[in-house]
């Protein structure tokens, strides 16, 4: 910073500001000068790591006053709906987990193995696998209103290829996927080519500049099953720096 630069001023809009990615790009930022504002104070970047309408709501206020938001209200909204999600991978071209069917799950019949996920993608949604009728039928039981999409299950290794995404700096990691029993686990891992490529075409076929991207090992190579806006990218060094240098590149500083 020089004297007639005032230091930037950092607002989130989060449902966890203590998360470890935020905290530890604040600390960076804070060290060389800048400030954390609190929501809704004068800012000239926010970031967004909230999904609910009041955070969303929050967030558009400052888009409306010019001050840029990362992500955008609008794709951080769009990208909860996972039936968008897919026609908008499609439409760009990156290979995703096909739909098999939609609608209530109460009133859905069981058409052989599925993946049966939420329509609205949100905290302690419905991700679950049903290989047999009594699995549907538990399922529908427990969330009979509930609105879901259903994917044909891709074949892996019961491992989920996690790919995140901040500010074009890639992370990654495998993790025991949810969908198999068992404790959670996670291992280093890195993608290929192909996999780096499809996670960084994801971020402008939907809007994002902070974003996570499941990839699974599909018959033709890589296949993502969801994206996510700001995720909770955790134990990957280097993540907090790329997010602080994102944050003061959108400033133009």
């Amino acid at each position: 910073m020089t004297a007639d630069r005032p230091p930037l001023r950092l607002a989130l809009v989060a449902r966890e500001p203590d998360h470890p990615l935020l905290a530890g790009a604040r600390r960076l930022l804070e060290r060389d000068g800048h400030l954390t504002v609190r929501q809704d104070e004068p800012a000239d970047v926010v970031l967004l790591k909230a999904r609910d309408a009041r955070s969303l709501r929050r967030a558009e206020r400052y888009e409306e006053a010019g001050v840029p938001v990362l992500n955008s209200a609008a794709a951080t909204a769009r990208c909860q709906d996972r039936d968008w999600m897919e026609r908008t991978a499609r439409a760009a071209g990156l290979p995703f987990a096909p739909t098999a069917g939609r609608g209530v799950l109460g009133e859905l019949p069981w058409h052989g193995p599925v993946v049966v996920k939420s329509l609205r993608s949100r905290k302690e949604d419905l991700v679950a696998r049903a290989d047999t009728p009594e699995r549907w039928r538990e399922l529908a039981g427990r969330w009979p209103g509930e609105p879901v999409l259903t994917q044909r299950p891709v074949d892996g290794d019961g491992w989920d290829r996690k790919v995140w995404v901040v500010g074009g700096e890639v992370f990654a990691e495998r993790r025991r996927s949810e969908l198999v029993p068992g404790a959670p686990e996670r291992r280093p891992w890195t993608p290929d080519d192909r996999e780096r490529a499809l996670a960084l075409a994801a971020g402008p076929a939907f809007g994002l500049q902070v974003y996570g991207v499941d990839l699974l090992p599909g018959p033709d190579g890589p296949v993502a099953v969801d994206v996510n806006a700001f995720p909770g990218v955790r134990h990957q060094p280097g993540a907090p720096e790329a997010l602080a240098a994102l944050v003061l590149r959108t400033a133009g500083r």
